[in-house]
């Protein structure tokens, strides 16, 4: 099998660059494309400025000069960017690994309805270590919910947009279904005044912003006498970038469909 080519988005951003570092460690993948917006002072240079090995790659707002070559696009930029790369991903027949977070759910429909042409990784994180993590939260709630009270508390840099965070919303979202209900039924967003007890079966949710931090999630499952708490904490973004480079191998040779890391990671079989 031939190498994978990548079209990255959002190339210039940190996590844009950490993705092109990311291919550059990967043998069986190559850098065709490189994408901006169209203000952006990088376009029209070299992306190997940024990663060397995406040497000769010009930096462009150009869908689909930035597509052609790739079989696979990387996209963790923002709803409403991503669904404009999403349309032409379709148009070009290129698959699509979709780390970007905070769509709403009709943005959501339109992730779904693409997929139905083109093959889609769409996860909200795209750490290995976050869905295995995911996995323990199944587990933990199915045992325990009946007795404990569940809160996730997530804490972001004071750069990010969306609150609470796409991966706490799947963390909440995982352990509501094994408690056989939603998370639109159960989930508790906002705490403020005399809200009067705690409400037994719901899920409530703390978003922190500030700083650097690159991303800490944590489930609490507190009972009486005793508290559970699982955590996954991410020091850097390189955890993500070589889940994303996972997802895109995935989807070789896939034709289409709507995928997460579970199927990435064969939790699904």
């Amino acid at each position: 099998m031939g190498a994978i080519n990548l079209a990255i988005a959002g190339a210039g951003g940190r996590m844009g660059r950490m993705l092109l570092e990311a291919a550059a460690s990967q043998s069986d993948m190559a850098i065709t494309g490189a994408l901006e917006h169209a203000a952006s002072p990088l376009v029209g240079k070299d992306a190997g400025e940024l990663a060397g090995n995406a040497k000769g790659v010009v930096i462009t707002n150009d869908l689909a000069l930035g597509l052609k070559g790739a079989s696979v696009l990387i996209d963790f930029t923002r709803p409403e960017g991503t669904l404009q790369h999403l349309a032409a991903c379709r148009l070009h027949r290129v698959n699509a690994v979709i780390g970007t977070t905070g769509f709403t759910a009709e943005q959501k429909r339109e992730i779904e309805a693409a997929a139905r042409e083109i093959a889609i990784v769409f996860a909200p994180n795209m750490s290995v270590g976050v869905n295995v993590t995911l996995k323990l939260i199944e587990m933990a709630t199915k045992a325990l919910h009946e007795h404990y009270d569940i809160e996730i508390i997530e804490a972001h840099h004071k750069l990010k947009v969306d609150a609470p965070s796409g991966t706490a919303i799947k963390m909440g979202e995982v352990a509501a279904a094994a408690m056989g209900k939603t998370l639109d039924e159960i989930g508790v967003f906002e705490r403020h005044g005399v809200i009067g007890e705690r409400k037994t079966g719901t899920i409530g949710f703390t978003a922190i912003r500030g700083g650097d931090i690159i991303g800490d999630h944590t489930v609490m499952y507190a009972g009486t006498g005793e508290r559970i708490e699982i955590s996954h904490k991410s020091s850097t973004r390189s955890g993500y970038a070589q889940g994303a480079m996972r997802a895109a191998r995935f989807l070789s040779g896939k034709r289409a469909g709507l995928f997460d890391m579970d199927d990435v990671l064969g939790f699904s079989s």
